[in-house]
């Protein structure tokens, strides 16, 4: 990936400044690459359209500025209707489903979450946020899970790293139930951390099974026959 382009927009106070806060940080010092990120907000600090706007390279960035998104994030629809026509034609639309009512042009992909609703059932809508992070991880991959679950725990108030790991792995798991691609949060760190089962114990049998092939043909030599 040599540079991609993302927009994240929602009203004030949805979080959409931290989430690309956290996304920078993922990409920058958990992978090792470049990003940069400019904010805006409305004349409110609260309740009006807000955006955090982000450049990913794997070289410097020399340009912080974005023209047409390679992604657009939206948690509210005065952010979408502010915004949408940035989307490139070959874009990604990743959007909260029940606060958005989005009309992509053709080529466009879309995704939608509940990220509001998810939050909600963790007991914090302040979460949502980090509820759509964790979707839109899955959705585009541009930074691993491991380093994406990282920056969010270094980057969210202390005290509340579990609560927001659980909004960020409801997000993941949702994409993957609904869009039916991959596995679940849990089930990938699990693989990151335990090897596949008999992959690494599968030269020992070899030789064991060997082994007893040899033990055996020696048992046939040394016994007489019946017929002798």
């Amino acid at each position: 990936m040599s540079r991609t382009e993302i927009r994240i927009t929602g009203l004030g106070g949805q979080g959409s400044v931290l989430a690309g806060y956290i996304i920078g940080r993922a990409y920058s010092i958990d992978a090792g690459h470049h990003a940069s990120m400019m904010q805006s907000f409305g004349p409110e600090a609260r309740g009006s359209a807000c955006s955090a706007t982000l450049v990913l390279s794997e070289d410097e960035v020399l340009y912080p500025y974005t023209k047409r998104p390679d992604i657009f994030v939206v948690m509210s629809n005065e952010g979408y209707g502010k915004y949408k026509d940035e989307l490139k034609d070959d874009g990604t639309l990743i959007y909260e489903s029940d606060l958005v009512e989005p009309v992509p042009k053709k080529g466009q992909k879309q995704f939608g979450v509940p990220s509001t609703r998810i939050a909600e059932s963790l007991g914090r809508t302040i979460v949502q946020n980090i509820v759509m992070l964790g979707f839109t991880t899955a959705v585009t991959g541009f930074v691993s899970l491991d380093e994406m679950r990282s920056a969010v725990s270094e980057s969210v108030p202390g005290g509340t790293e579990e609560l927001n790991l659980k909004a960020f792995d409801a997000g993941y798991d949702y994409y993957h139930e609904e869009y039916g691609e991959g596995k679940s949060a849990k089930a990938a760190a699990a693989e990151t951390k335990e090897p596949k089962a008999g992959a690494d114990d599968a030269p020992e049998k070899a030789g064991q099974a060997e082994e007893k092939e040899k033990e055996k043909e020696e048992e046939e030599v040394a016994t007489p026959s019946e017929k002798e």
